[in-house]
This record gives structure tokens, C-alpha cells and sequence, in this order.
């Protein structure tokens, strides 16, 4: 196998990781602490775990030490990346439930937050927006495993319809 970055893809697949593998956390460069923390604390509802003055704060769901790292390290006060660049495409936030997704949407409304789209994709439901730094962010549920579509061979068979948001908005609350 040759070392070149630029012929990656040309040769044999490596074995697959272990299948316990996840990602643990996100980190991000904002340009304002307290404006993000206003954004993930304040309307989504993760918790402060740890904060570094001004310059850092780690939160997350459920006493995790940390889901998502904020820092103005190499940021402080900068403007988003340039469309069109390199660089995260979305940061995506899972909720165990349906009714938890209803709930993050239920906030984002209350906050006035606007949605970049929302989509159903047969094996999730997802509402995409921005947080206040321009990164995109994908909130979402997974449906249960045996409800994924899949085509007639087996293959899994994901889509994107419009996600029926009135729908959503019906379901019980937490």
C-alpha cells in the first residue's frame, strides 16, 4: 500500500474497526463563548460540565463529561468559514426518542430558531440548522433498526422526503 495521501482509495479497504466504535465528542471554534453556550445550553438544553474562563466550556446530556467542546482559542471574535471551503459539514446530535426530537423542536420554535430543512430519511428524522457560529447542525432520531427500509436484494434503501413537522410536533412530550 503506498503512503501517498493522493492514491487513498486505490487500494484494499482496511478491515473494518470494532463495531462498538462511536464518536465520543465534537469540539468547536467559536467566535463567542457565552453566544454558544446561550445556542446549546440555553435552547437545545445541554448541561455545563466544566468551563475554562472565557475561553472554554465543555457540555453534554446526562452528566457525560463532555458531548461538545466550545473554544475561542484560535477564534475569538472571528467570522464563519467561507462557503464554498472545506471544513465540518454539520455536527449531528442523536436523541434516543422521537418525543425527544419533537422536544428539541418545540424549543428551537420557542426560541424563534429557524430551520435550515427538515428530512426523513427512512432510517431517521432529522431537523437541520445553524448554531451561532454558521456550523451546521443535525439533530435526529434513529427509528428502530428493523423499520430501515431496504431494497428487494436487502440493501439498506435511505431516502430524503420532507419531514412532516406538524406530525412531529404531536407527539408526546417527554
Amino acid at each position: 500500500m503506498s503512503s501517498n495521501p493522493n492514491q487513498i482509495g486505490q487500494a484494499a479497504a482496511s478491515p473494518p474497526i470494532h463495531p462498538g466504535t462511536r464518536i465520543g465528542h465534537v469540539h468547536l471554534k467559536v467566535a463567542d463563548l457565552n453566544r454558544s453556550l446561550d445556542f446549546y445550553r440555553g435552547i437545545l438544553g445541554f448541561e455545563l460540565i466544566q468551563r475554562y474562563g472565557s475561553s472554554a466550556a465543555f457540555i453534554s446530556a446526562g452528566g457525560y463529561h463532555h458531548h461538545i467542546g466550545l473554544n475561542t482559542w484560535e477564534s475569538l471574535g472571528a467570522a464563519p468559514p467561507p462557503p464554498h471551503s472545506t471544513g465540518l459539514y454539520h455536527l449531528a446530535i442523536l436523541y434516543p426518542t422521537r418525543a425527544a426530537l419533537a422536544d428539541a423542536l418545540r424549543r428551537l420554535l420557542s426560541a424563534n430558531w429557524a430551520l435550515d430543512g427538515a428530512s426523513d430519511h427512512g432510517v431517521s428524522e432529522a431537523l437541520y440548522l445553524s448554531d451561532p457560529d454558521k456550523n451546521g447542525v443535525e439533530l435526529y432520531w434513529d427509528r428502530p433498526q428493523a423499520e430501515w427500509p431496504h431494497t428487494a436484494s436487502g440493501e439498506l434503501a435511505m431516502f430524503t422526503r420532507a419531514l412532516d413537522l406538524e406530525n412531529l410536533l404531536r407527539e408526546k412530550t417527554l
